[in-house]
C-alpha cells in the first residue's frame, strides 16, 4: 500500500513549493492524517527554523514537531559524505521517516532545493533517498531560460535517473512555463515519456516569482523606517527615481518598488501621493539608498500620513542595491497567506487532481477528519461557484476575508459599503485586492434600490409598512443584502461581524421566510475536533425549544450533516441516559426523540442520552450497549440554547477545536450569522458553507 510521495527536482528555483503546498492541500482532503518530511534541509541558525518546514506545518496546522520533520542539514550531509558515511545518513533518514509513517496515513516527502554547497550530489541523493524509503516520486522542473527541447530533455534525464534505480515515477510537472507554451510543453513531454506517467504544466505566476518587501528587507539587511505592518506587500517590479518627479511618475507601474537616494524628498513624497491617487498605480514600498535619510521635517511629514507604505533604508548606493534586488529569488513564507493560497489555487487549476489522487492514494480512510472536511468544503464550493454578499464592508475583517477568498478563487463576492473607504482600507492593510473581480455596492446608489424598496413595500404593506419606511430600511445593509438574496442577485449572505444576530436574521424571517416543511429556523456548528467532525445544534438561535421544535432541529441537523458528507448519528442530549431520568426537561427530550423516529424512521437516533455516553465508546457501550448511536454520535442536539452555547464554547476553548458556523437551517435561501468576535478564518469558513448551502437549492 502506497503511504507516501517524494517530490524531487534536478535544479534550483524550480518552484517546488507550489507542488508541495498544492499536494498537501489535496492530500488532507483525501486522507485522515497527513505528515510532512524533509530528509535534507538547508543550514539554519541555532534556534531557527527551516522555512519550508515552518511554512507547511504552520499553514496546514500539522501535528509535527520541527525536529521530527527533517533528518539532517546539508553541511552535515557533506561532512558525512566526505568521510564515506552516507550509509549513516540513510539510516537516520529512514529511521525518522518510519516514525512519521507509523503516525500518519500518508507522508509527503520533499526533496532538496539545489542551493549552496553540495548541489552536484543532490540529484543522486534524492534518487538514493526515494529508493531506500521505497516510495514513488513526482519530478518538478522549471521552464525559465530553457528552450522547449532543453526543458523536455532536462525532465527526461531526471526521470531516467530515478527509473534506472527502479524508483517509480508517478508524475512529471513542468513549472514556470510561459502561459502561451503550456499545451506545447505538455504535448512534448507526453511524447517523450511513457503513457503511464501523468504529465502537467504550470505557468509562470509573477506574484509568486517576485519577492515581497519583507524578503527584500531581509536580503539587504535594511532598516525599516515606516510601514512595518505592510512588509508582506508584493512587488511587481522596481524602478530608480533619479530623474525629475514629473518624468519619474510616468515610469510607475502596479506594485512598483521605488528606489531613490534618501535626500530626494520630491521623489519620496511624490511616490506616496501617487499611491493615494486613483490616477496612478499602487506602489509596494520605497527603498532609500546611500546611507542618507530624509531631513527631520520630511520624516515628520511622512509620520503624520496614513496609510504609509513600507519605507526602508540601506547603506549601499543605488547601483549596487538595484543589482542585488534583481538577484533575489522569492520564497514562500508561513505568514504570507496570499502567496500560499495563490500557490494552492494555481496547483489545483493546472494539475489533473483526480488522476494524481488515484495514483497517490490506494486506500480510503474511515470517518471524516477536520482537514478532510475543510478541504472538501472548499472543493465543493468551487465546483459549483456561487455569489455571496457581505453587507459589512466597513469591517476590516470582512475586507481581509474577501481578499483571501479572491485568492482562493472559490466564490463570487459583493461587498456593501463605500467604494472609496474600502479602497483606502485595502491600501492601509496592504492587501492584494483585485477590484475588477469584486462588486462594491452603496445601497442608495444602486440601480436596484427603487426595485428593492417597492418589493419590500409590497411584501410588508399588510404589516403597516409605508413606502417611506421601506426606503429607510433598504438603506440598511442587512436589509439590502437580504433583498439581494431574495431577488436572486446573490445566492447567499453572511453577516454579523458588526451586527447582532437579530439584526442579521430578522430581514430573512420577514421576507425570505422558512422552507415549506420547516416551522423553525435553527443553527448548527461543525465542530472540528482532533480526529472527527461533529455537528452541534442548536447553539445560537432558539432559547428553549419545545419537543416538536427540538425534533425539527434534529431532523434539519441530520439533513445538514448528510449534505456535508457526515453520516448522521443523532444524540438527543439530556442529563440522563435511557429511561432512568425523570422531570420535564428529560421528558421533552424523550418526546422529541419519538417524534423524530416517527417522522424519519431512516435516521439513527438515541435519546435522551448524556454527552459522555454519546461520544465515548466505552461509556456508551456501558450505559446503552444495544445502541447504534451511543459512543459514536456525529450529530449532537442540545435541549436548550443555554446548554448548547456554553457547551460548544467550552469544547472549543478546552480542546482547541475549530468551530465552523453557526450555519442557519430552515430558511428558503441561505443567510448565515457571524459572531461579533469572529476571526477572518471564521468569515471565510462561513462564506464557503453558505455557498455550499446555496448549491442545494
Amino acid at each position: 500500500m502506497n503511504k507516501a510521495i517524494y517530490i524531487a527536482t534536478s535544479e534550483q528555483n524550480s518552484g517546488k513549493s507550489i507542488i508541495t503546498l498544492g499536494l498537501m492541500s489535496m492530500l488532507i482532503g483525501k486522507t485522515a492524517k497527513v505528515g510532512y518530511f524533509r530528509p535534507i534541509v538547508e543550514d539554519f541558525e541555532e534556534g531557527g527554523f527551516d522555512n519550508h518546514i515552518e511554512t507547511v506545518i504552520g499553514h496546514f496546522g500539522l501535528d509535527i514537531q520541527f525536529e521530527d520533520a527533517f533528518a539532517i542539514t546539508k553541511s552535515k550531509l557533506i561532512k558525512k559524505k566526505n568521510k564515506g558515511k552516507i550509509g549513516e545518513v540513510l539510516d537516520l533518514i529512514i529511521e525518522k521517516y518510519k516514525k512519521l509513517e507509523e503516525r500518519f496515513d500518508f507522508v509527503l516527502v520533499e526533496g532538496t532545493s539545489f542551493t549552496g554547497e553540495g548541489t552536484v550530489i543532490e540529484l543522486d541523493m534524492n534518487v538514493l533517498i526515494a529508493k531506500n524509503l521505497g516510495i514513488p516520486t513526482i519530478i518538478v522542473g522549471s521552464g525559465v531560460g530553457k528552450t522547449l527541447e532543453e526543458l523536455i530533455d532536462s525532465l527526461y534525464l531526471a526521470y531516467d535517473s530515478f527509473k534506472v534505480k527502479e524508483v517509480e515515477v508517478l508524475a512529471v510537472i513542468a513549472n514556470k512555463v510561459q502561459p502561451e507554451n503550456i499545451e506545447l510543453v505538455t504535448t512534448g513531454l507526453k511524447k517523450s515519456l511513457p503513457e503511464s506517467i501523468l504529465v502537467n504544466s504550470i505557468p509562470l505566476i509573477s506574484n509568486l516569482n517576485n519577492p515581497t518587501i519583507q524578503e527584500i528587507v531581509n536580503k539587504l539587511d535594511a532598516k525599516v523606517l515606516f510601514g512595518d505592518a505592510y512588509l508582506n506587500n508584493q512587488t511587481g517590479n522596481f524602478s530608480v527615481g533619479a530623474m525629475q518627479l514629473c518624468n519619474y511618475l510616468l515610469h510607475l507601474k502596479e506594485n512598483s518598488l521605488v528606489i531613490t537616494p534618501g535626500d530626494r524628498a520630491d521623489i519620496i513624497l511624490g511616490a506616496l501621493q501617487a499611491n493615494e491617487s486613483v490616477n496612478y498605480p499602487t506602489i509596494s514600498g520605497i527603498l532609500l539608498t546611500g546611507n542618507i535619510l530624509p531631513e527631520q521635517s520630511i520624516l515628520k511629514l511622512i509620520e503624520g500620513l496614513s496609510p504609509v507604505v513600507p519605507i526602508f533604508a540601506v547603506e549601499e548606493g543605488t547601483y549596487y542595491i538595484t543589482n542585488k534586488i534583481g538577484s533575489i529569488k522569492s520564497k514562500i513564507y508561513a505568514n504570507n497567506k496570499q502567496k500560499i493560497e495563490t500557490s494552492i489555487n494555481t496547483f489545483e487549476k493546472f494539475v489533473d487532481l483526480d488522476n494524481l489522487a488515484e495514483k497517490l492514494i490506494t486506500f480510503e480512510a474511515e470517518g471524516m477528519t477536520p482537514k478532510m472536511f475543510q478541504y472538501n468544503l472548499v472543493k465543493r464550493a468551487r465546483k459549483h461557484r456561487k455569489h455571496i454578499v457581505l453587507p459589512e464592508g466597513n469591517d476590516e475583517r470582512i475586507i481581509i476575508a474577501a481578499s483571501r477568498l479572491l485568492a482562493m478563487d472559490v466564490v463570487d463576492i459583493s461587498i456593501i459599503g463605500n467604494q472609496k473607504q474600502i479602497e483606502n482600507k485595502v491600501s492601509e492593510l496592504g492587501l492584494d485586492f483585485d477590484f475588477s473581480k469584486i462588486k462594491i455596492i452603496n445601497p442608495i446608489e444602486s440601480e436596484h434600490y427603487e426595485d428593492y424598496v417597492n418589493t419590500y413595500y409590497e411584501l410588508r404593506k399588510a404589516k403597516n409598512v409605508t413606502v417611506g419606511m421601506a426606503k429607510d430600511l433598504m438603506e440598511d445593509v442587512s436589509y439590502f443584502g437580504t433583498m439581494m438574496v431574495y431577488k436572486g442577485d446573490a445566492d447567499g449572505m453572511v453577516s454579523g461581524a458588526a451586527h447582532t444576530t437579530q439584526h442579521t436574521i430578522l430581514p430573512a424571517l420577514q421576507f425570505i421566510k422558512t422552507k415549506p416543511n420547516s416551522s423553525v429556523v435553527s443553527s448548527i456548528f461543525f465542530m472540528c475536533l482532533e480526529d472527527r467532525v461533529s455537528v452541534f445544534g442548536d447553539c445560537a438561535i432558539n432559547p428553549n425549544p419545545t419537543a416538536e421544535q427540538l425534533a425539527e432541529i434534529a431532523i434539519s441537523s441530520a439533513d445538514s450533516s448528510l449534505a456535508f458528507g457526515i453520516e448522521p448519528k443523532i444524540a438527543m442530549l439530556s442529563y440522563s441516559s435511557g429511561s432512568s431520568g425523570k422531570g420535564d426537561e428529560v421528558d421533552k427530550v424523550r418526546t422529541a426523540t419519538e417524534i423524530v423516529r416517527k417522522k424519519r424512521p431512516d435516521l439513527k437516533i438515541e435519546g435522551p442520552i448524556q454527552y459522555d455516553a454519546a461520544v465515548d465508546m466505552a461509556v456508551g457501550k456501558s450505559k446503552m450497549p444495544n445502541s447504534e448511536v451511543a459512543g459514536q454520535a456525529s450529530v449532537l442536539i442540545f435541549p436548550d440554547l443555554n446548554t448548547g452555547n456554553n457547551t460548544y464554547k467550552a469544547v472549543q476553548r478546552e480542546t482547541g477545536a475549530l468551530a465552523i458556523g453557526p450555519m442557519l437551517q430552515g430558511l428558503n435561501k441561505p443567510v448565515n450569522d457571524l459572531s461579533r468576535g469572529c476571526t477572518v478564518d471564521d468569515i471565510i469558513n462561513t462564506v464557503v458553507i453558505t455557498a455550499i448551502q446555496a448549491q442545494g437549492l
